[in-house]
């Protein structure tokens, strides 16, 4: 008999990534979101249920065998763990895989990793099998910079000359269904932490983008406030930006200058590589279409 499988964030880059990673899998899929209107073209059993509640939970847990757990970036992110783990225990589901953050540790240089490190203890010690991924910087983040490429060939972080072995959030879907698919008992207690083939500067994504689009893109630092300062007049919570600026300090101290292996081990071929990415996203860097 064929398992359940809950994915939760449904909606959201990664989430969808793995509802499309599994798809024609031998498994029932279901997914769960918050607003139902949002989840036209999902194939997949949708339930309405929000991790922010826990008694809208139960419907979408009952007769699940495994959960793709994702929660939102927030200083509510364990609540919303604990949430989800209570539920999969009270419904039965047997294994978790929870997606955690690159560097999640109680000493993190940053809030996020911090608090994902709770949520990782409490999946540790839950009594189901689970299995964490920890990804590093998503590749899919320059599309917040399209916009910016497509209209004037430049793009600003708050990075410097920060080196980051950044992932295809493809890739990490992929793990994550390879993980949902395989024996249950195969990964549990593993941890995972994956990125892409190689480290790479901002300038040299920059040079990677232009020879793909062929035409000049330049990498143009700047400081945390110029950065924070643009993305709240984007409308970016206050919490978030302040989060991602731990981030970028941590990036610039050399904290991300790192690759692991775990990619090629999972799927038996190699992380996709930038101009993988770029040659696939081609078309968002080119239309003027903002952010």
């Amino acid at each position: 008999m064929s398992r359940t499988v809950l994915i939760t964030g449904a909606t959201g880059t990664v989430s969808t990534a793995v509802l499309n990673a599994l798809e024609g899998a031998d498994v029932r899929v279901r997914a769960l979101v918050r607003d139902g209107s949002g989840a036209d073209g999902l194939r997949a059993e949708v339930f309405v249920g929000d991790l922010d509640d826990a008694r809208s939970l139960p419907p979408a847990f009952e007769g699940v065998q495994d959960v793709w757990l994702l929660t939102p970036n927030g200083p509510r992110a364990p609540e919303h763990s604990m949430n989800a783990v209570w539920a999969a225990r009270q419904a039965g589901v047997e294994r978790i895989v929870r997606l955690s953050v690159v560097g999640a540790a109680h000493d993190a240089p940053n809030r996020s990793g911090r608090l994902h490190a709770l949520s990782d203890r409490e999946i540790e010690q839950c009594g189901l099998r689970w299995t964490i991924l920890r990804p590093h910087w998503f590749m899919q983040n320059l599309l917040n910079e399209a916009g910016d490429i497509a209209a004037t060939g430049t793009f600003s972080l708050n990075m410097a000359s920060a080196r980051i072995g950044m992932i295809d959030v493809r890739d990490i879907a992929e793990c994550a269904a390879r993980v949902l698919l395989d024996d249950p008992d195969r990964h549990h207690g593993e941890t995972y932490t994956m990125t892409g083939p190689r480290s790479l500067t901002f300038d040299e994504v920059a040079g990677q983008l232009g020879r793909a689009l062929g035409r000049s893109v330049t990498y143009l630092p700047v400081g945390d406030g110029a950065r924070s300062k643009t993305l709240l007049g984007y409308g970016v919570p206050r919490w978030i930006v302040d989060m991602l600026e731990e981030y970028a300090r941590a990036y610039v101290s050399g904290w991300g200058d790192f690759t692991t292996g775990t990619v090629a081990g999972l799927l038996g071929r190699p992380p996709r590589d930038l101009a993988d990415f770029v040659r696939d996203h081609a078309a968002a860097f080119t239309s003027a279409g903002g952010r």
